[in-house]
C-alpha cells in the first residue's frame, strides 16, 4: 500500500463516527447545529477535517460552517480538557478574591485563561457570573460548584480532579 492510501485509510477511520452521525440528516442548512453538536460531543471539539466533511455532506460552504461555529460559544475549534474549570469573575467573587483563585489555578495548571493543559486533563476559563454569589469566590469544575475558596482550598479542589 502506498503512503497516500494509508493516509486516506486513517482519515476514513477517523471520520467513521461522523458518518454515523450524518446518516440521520439530510443535506440542509437546518441540520447544521445538531450535526455540529453531535460531532463535538463525539470528538471533544470540532477539528478542521470534521468541519470540511460536514460542509460537504450538508451541501454548505466551509465558510458557512465556520461562521456558525465561531458565532456560538458552545463550539470549540481546539481540543479541550477532560475537566473544564470556570472561575467566576463577577463582582462578588472579584471582591472576595477571585483573582487569587485564578492565579493559583494558572500556577498549578501551567496555563493561562482559556488554556488547556498538555495532557488534556484541564481547560481553564473565566466567566462573568456563575450565580452563586453567596459562596464567593466560586469555581465550577464541570458541573460541580466549589465556593468560599482561598489559595489552599483551591489547590485541594484541584487535587480531587487530578
Amino acid at each position: 500500500m502506498t503512503c497516500a492510501c494509508q493516509q486516506a485509510e486513517k482519515i476514513n477511520k477517523y471520520l467513521e463516527p461522523l458518518y454515523e452521525i450524518m446518516k440521520d440528516y439530510e443535506a440542509s442548512e437546518k441540520n447544521l447545529i445538531p450535526v455540529l453538536q453531535q460531532a463535538q460531543e463525539e470528538y471533544g471539539y470540532l477539528p478542521e477535517e470534521v468541519l470540511k466533511e460536514i460542509a460537504v455532506n450538508l451541501d454548505l460552504s466551509l465558510s458557512q460552517v465556520y461562521g456558525v461555529v465561531t458565532f456560538y460559544t458552545q463550539f470549540h475549534l481546539e481540543p479541550r480538557g477532560e475537566n473544564i474549570i470556570r472561575v467566576c469573575t463577577g463582582t462578588a467573587c472579584h471582591v472576595r478574591g477571585a483573582g487569587e483563585v485564578l492565579d493559583v489555578l494558572k500556577d498549578e495548571l501551567g496555563v493561562d485563561n482559556g488554556g488547556t493543559t498538555e495532557d488534556l486533563k484541564f481547560t481553564l476559563e473565566t466567566v462573568a457570573c456563575i450565580g452563586a454569589c453567596g459562596l464567593a469566590p466560586v469555581i465550577m469544575v464541570n458541573d460541580n460548584t466549589h465556593g468560599r475558596l482561598n489559595a489552599e482550598s483551591t489547590k485541594d479542589v484541584l487535587d480531587k480532579y487530578r
